[in-house]
């Protein structure tokens, strides 16, 4: 869905910038360096959790398919969106579905009834969130910022997240802030800024090469806004034909 073309220099940016970004993601991760700002709650004991060794290679290859999946998941909607462009419709099926298959796979996971209970508190508020913020909120955000800008636009706010996450962290949770933090998270936003600028100039050059398609071929054709929104996303996603 992406033009990828070696001799342009669009493409080099974007992609350059891509892995300026994800090795931005891999400083934040695992380069600590020393501490920058030690907050009143860092100097209290902290509770870490233990793990053996295999747990954690698990965990990691846990984490590679989820991230294979995702990127796959964002191409899928793409296309979906490119076909049947109604956001609201497509999250209220994935929303549905997912509640389904959810449902199977935690009955299979724990079979003691009394683990569905949701009593009042802590239990209640995490289930409203999650179902609530967690999945119809940032799935509608989603479809929306794909649907408007494609799949790259939502890729490239990933490795923003362990920015973000950091930041929380340190405000809410006491976290001690490292060198390696703040060197990666400024190595992240400069590479995802770069992409984002070389792919408005893209979507300039697009918009323009389309009017000028439309006015040459079809100078008396009158679109409404439907038409005009759904001739757009086509031609982005690189299946627009003009007869």
């Amino acid at each position: 869905m992406e033009k990828l073309d070696c001799r342009s220099t669009s493409s080099l940016i974007k992609s350059i910038e891509t892995i300026v970004s994800i090795a931005g993601a891999f400083t934040a991760t695992l380069y600590m360096g020393p501490q920058i700002l030690l907050t009143s709650s860092s100097l209290k004991p902290q509770n870490y959790l233990h793990f053996q060794e295999t747990d954690w290679v698990i965990g990691g290859l846990y984490l590679v398919v989820d991230c294979v999946a995702a990127s796959l998941y964002l191409i899928v909607q793409a296309s979906i969106l490119m076909k049947y462009p109604v956001e609201l419709i497509v999250v209220f099926f994935y929303c549905f579905f997912s509640s389904i298959l959810s449902a199977i796979v935690s009955l299979f996971m724990d079979r003691n009834l009394n683990a569905w209970m949701v009593q009042p508190g802590t239990r209640l508020f995490a289930v409203l969130y999650s179902g609530i913020l967690g999945s119809a909120f940032q799935v509608s955000v989603m479809f929306w910022c794909i649907c408007r800008k494609g799949p790259l636009f939502v890729a490239m706010f990933h490795p923003m997240g362990i920015v973000i996450a950091a930041a929380l962290g340190i405000i809410f949770l006491g976290d001690i802030f490292y060198l390696g933090s703040l060197v990666g998270s400024i190595i992240i936003v400069v590479g995802f800024y770069a992409v984002m600028w070389e792919k408005t100039k893209e979507e300039k050059v697009d918009k323009d090469r389309l009017a000028r398609n439309i006015n040459s071929k079809a100078p008396l054709l009158q679109l409404n806004d439907a038409e005009t929104k759904l001739i757009s996303i086509n031609y982005r996603m690189g299946e627009v034909k003009v007869s």
